[in-house]
């Protein structure tokens, strides 16, 4: 096991790793006490070697790396790389391209929705991981042997995973199927949202416009608070003090006072200073600069009996095609479809169509039916 503190060391190992065609990665991280999660680990497997990077060394300079994730000949191998992505994203506000994960690749292989790391090695190389280590706190120094064995497993074991998942996508023609799941893995959109679309993180039920554009502000305040102090959004204020906060509309430090969970000192304190600005502020926003709520396509579906129908099919598709099911159509596509034959859905769209959206309209129309067999579904055609 190789644990990389200076920086010449590692770029000696990301000159050796240049040369492979893929590396299998991963970090490890902290973020419960801070806003931006905290990158502690990084590791990378390539085909003769496997190292440990230790972020928080202090003569470490991690600009190889970022150069070895930018490389377009070399695939970078992740499993749920999400937050991974948005590590390297607030890093340098670059994405590594391009990238392969094996979560989204394992899900048209026939593993099933959102399989973990831990099943889907032991499905495909039959080990059993030690999850022990689990919850270490990695910004601890010194990890232990075990800790660190632990995070290099999470790459050694993912080379193993995604060779094999890459031989069952070339035999079964699937590689492009995953093309625009990896697509919003590599938007920048996914990491980096506008100031002024952070409200939508709320669940809303108040539609009143005044209401919304409050919401809307400070929302945008404590996000910009929580960045600039590195702590959790929450820490600044919480979810439900921040809608109350919207609901009454404060004009003083003594109306702050009478929001829940907010102390008379808290309200005329720098923060409670702040709020009573950014609600001054928005109380001359006009209506018309709202946002909206988004309302359900179909709030209240008028098919019911066709949707289970179709609820059937699509289950019945997915075992069919060793296909996880919420990749095929989501409950949203399936009362799209219900109501309309030329949905603009993606599960009549592309290899979605072929494998679900055909039958889905032939079901509807009455062409085809669905009979039990045993335990299993069977299609008929009329």
């Amino acid at each position: 096991m190789t644990l990389i503190k200076e920086t010449n060391k590692l770029i000696d190992a990301c000159d050796r790793f240049s040369r492979d065609s893929f590396l299998a990665v991963d970090t490890e991280f902290m973020r419960e006490r801070t806003y931006y999660p905290q990158l502690c680990l990084i590791q990378i497997a390539g085909k003769d070697e496997a190292v440990t990077v230790d972020a928080l060394a202090n003569e470490i300079n991690l600009g190889p790396i970022l150069n070895l994730m930018a490389n377009d000949r070399i695939t970078k191998v992740f499993h749920a790389c999400r937050q991974d992505m948005e590590i390297f994203f607030n890093i340098n506000r670059r994405i590594p391209f391009p990238v392969f994960d094996t979560q989204i690749g394992a899900m048209v292989c026939g593993y099933g929705e959102s399989v973990s790391y831990e099943k889907l090695v032991r499905q495909i190389t039959g080990i059993q991981i030690d999850k022990s280590s689990r919850f270490t706190d990695w910004s601890h120094r010194p990890l232990s042997k075990q800790q660190l064995n632990y995070a290099l497993s999470d790459v050694t074991h993912l080379r193993t995973v995604y060779e094999s998942l890459l031989n069952q996508l070339e035999k079964n023609g699937r590689i492009n199927w995953l093309n625009e799941e990896f697509q919003n893995i590599l938007s920048p959109k996914t990491y980096d949202i506008p100031l002024n679309q952070i409200w939508k993180r709320l669940k809303i039920k108040n539609g009143r416009p005044k209401f919304l554009i409050l919401v809307r502000e400070l929302c945008a305040y404590r996000e910009k608070e929580a960045q600039n102090r590195n702590i959790p959004r929450n820490r600044v204020i919480r979810d439900d003090v921040l809608l109350d906060i919207a609901a009454r509309s404060p004009k003083s430090s003594v109306d702050l006072a009478k929001v829940r969970s907010l102390s008379p000192k808290f309200a005329e304190g720098r923060l409670g200073k702040s709020i009573l600005r950014v609600v001054a502020e928005a109380s001359n926003i006009p209506e018309s600069d709202a946002p909206q709520l988004e309302k359900p396509n179909n709030p209240k579906p008028q098919k019911p009996a066709l949707i289970e129908l179709l609820k059937v099919l699509l289950k019945h598709k997915s075992e069919d095609n060793n296909v996880a099911q919420k990749l095929i159509a989501s409950t949203a596509d399936l009362e799209a479809i219900a109501e309309n034959d030329n949905a603009n859905v993606l599960a009549l769209d592309g290899w979605r169509k072929d494998v679900f959206g055909d039958d889905a309209l032939l079901l509807k129309s009455g062409k085809i039916a669905l009979s039990a067999t045993g335990d299993r579904i069977k299609v008929i055609r009329i």
